[in-house]
């Protein structure tokens, strides 16, 4: 397990307007907690945190939090939360837990396929239901990703947890009936395309009808 050094700055304030100041100074207001850990409050960087995501993504990220104050105090803690303003994505507050590296924690993972179905080739489509699942583990066994190989599977069939081995020292939490991802038939894309090509049709009766030139008169 890589951990990523990343300093903080311990806030005194708090409120949402001490948040906006720290904000508009590209500072991220955060949090530190965890289960033997009082919360702390925290400011960090926009340009650290940002650069630490671009680079390891926001899932399964594990970091060595550094005082900037006291650069010997240090403690290991995962990325648990992170909020974002969608619109113009800024970062707006991050949670930090602490943690034990010999202790499972709780995190999600995210679900990726492998192979070309069979059922992709007769023009199915892989529909991915969940596209993460949480798994309890040490941080040193955390998987990058579930990968899950998709080349037998047919029109129709579906993959469930219970189906998902990643090793005795990985488990996933969930019903082991829950679907993961299922290979859908082309049927509704299909009607989808006859709808749209009898609209068509119909529209260019139309049109022809209405350019057709009227007929002359006849004569008296």
């Amino acid at each position: 397990m890589e951990l990523v050094d990343l300093k903080v700055e311990i806030r005194q304030k708090k409120g949402k307007n001490n948040a906006r100041d720290l904000r508009r100074k590209n500072i991220v207001p955060g949090i530190l907690y965890g289960p033997n850990t009082e919360p702390v409050m925290l400011s960090i960087s926009n340009y650290d945190i940002d650069k630490i995501i671009r680079e390891n993504g926001s899932t399964g990220v594990f970091l060595n939090l550094i005082d900037k104050d006291d650069t010997r105090e240090s403690r290991t803690v995962m990325l648990k939360e992170l909020q974002m303003d969608t619109f113009n994505l800024n970062y707006l507050h991050i949670d930090f837990q602490e943690i034990d590296i010999e202790e499972k924690v709780t995190i999600r993972v995210p679900v990726q396929t492998t192979g070309e179905s069979k059922g992709i080739k007769e023009g199915g489509v892989v529909s991915i239901i969940r596209r993460e699942l949480n798994v309890i583990c040490t941080p040193q066994n955390l998987p990058d990703t579930i990968t899950i190989d998709i080349t037998n599977l047919d029109i129709g069939d579906s993959v469930h947890v219970k189906e998902i081995d990643l090793g005795e020292n990985v488990e996933i939490p969930h019903d082991v009936n829950f679907t993961v991802l299922t290979v859908l038939a082309p049927t509704i894309e299909k009607e989808k395309e006859d709808e749209l090509d009898e609209e068509e049709e119909i529209l260019e009766e139309d049109v022809k009808e209405d350019t057709k030139e009227p007929e002359a008169d006849s004569k008296k």
